[in-house]
């Protein structure tokens, strides 16, 4: 008789129910049926991660009309922190983009993971861009017309010229057709690989400004407004990366006049 760790081992290795599956099903060892019930498991998240990433490829396609082939997605990262620029990353994806199953909104994807999709979305895009919008320019503007403008700058930098652009919650001036999608990241595999881009780049900026300004914690707070930065802010004051149209920031700031 097969031993459980026999089949366990075979079980590891199938990757589609078949007929010895389903003959398995009548051996009635306790380990077995756990065994069989952990594969189950297995298959059906796998099952649902493939249909969500079908759901967002049909949902790209559905800009693709026979003039319409190149479909950029574009996202920010950054917008809510207290301190640190606000990063826009635009790409256009491949026909094929089954390297990319599993690939979501960055916010719902380990960092490990952001890591391996963003390297995976900068060897397979067709094209993609990064503008990196500085603190100078938000306090300037307003976070959300700094914002528009990087995601602007971003799309105008990419290599290749998309035919439709499709946005997070953004309207967009673009050359070409534009559309705002409440939710996007959740929607769309492009603008969910915009956001691992704009936010991998973000996180590593940050980790570099951590290195100077350590006692803010900007390499586990993004900039955030953490127990950790207030306690730095309280202690050590304002620096250049802070935004100074944020509160309270802008309090802090205004009193140091």
């Amino acid at each position: 008789m097969t031993t459980i760790q026999q089949i366990k081992n075979q079980l590891a290795e199938l990757q589609e129910p078949n007929d010895w599956l389903t003959e398995l099903e009548a051996d009635s060892r306790k380990g077995v049926q756990q065994a069989i019930s952990q594969w189950r498991t297995r298959y059906e998240k796998k099952q649902a991660i493939v249909q969500e990433f079908q759901k967002k490829i049909a949902f790209d396609d559905s800009y693709r009309s026979s003039r319409v082939v190149l479909v950029a997605g574009i996202d920010e990262a950054g917008r809510g922190p207290l301190a640190g620029p606000v990063v826009t990353a635009a790409v256009i994806l491949p026909e094929d983009c089954t390297a990319l199953i599993g690939l979501d909104d960055s916010k719902k994807v380990s960092k490990e993971k952001r890591e391996q999709f963003a390297r995976l979305i900068k060897e397979q895009a067709v094209a993609y861009a990064i503008h990196v919008q500085p603190v100078k320019v938000i306090d300037e503007l307003n976070i959300y017309q700094a914002t528009k403008e990087s995601m602007e700058r971003a799309i105008s930098e990419l290599p290749v010229v998309p035919h439709v652009v499709i946005a997070d919650a953004m309207n967009l001036q673009t050359a070409c057709l534009c559309y705002s999608v409440v939710k996007g990241d959740e929607k769309s595999l492009t603008i969910a690989a915009a956001s691992i881009l704009a936010k991998t780049t973000r996180d590593a900026l940050m980790n570099e400004l951590h290195e100077e300004f350590p006692w803010y914690g900007f390499n586990e707070n993004a900039g955030y407004g953490t127990a950790k930065h207030l306690q730095g802010l309280e202690m050590h004051g304002l620096c250049e990366h802070h935004r100074k149209s944020f509160e309270p920031i802008k309090t802090m700031w205004r009193d140091r006049q």
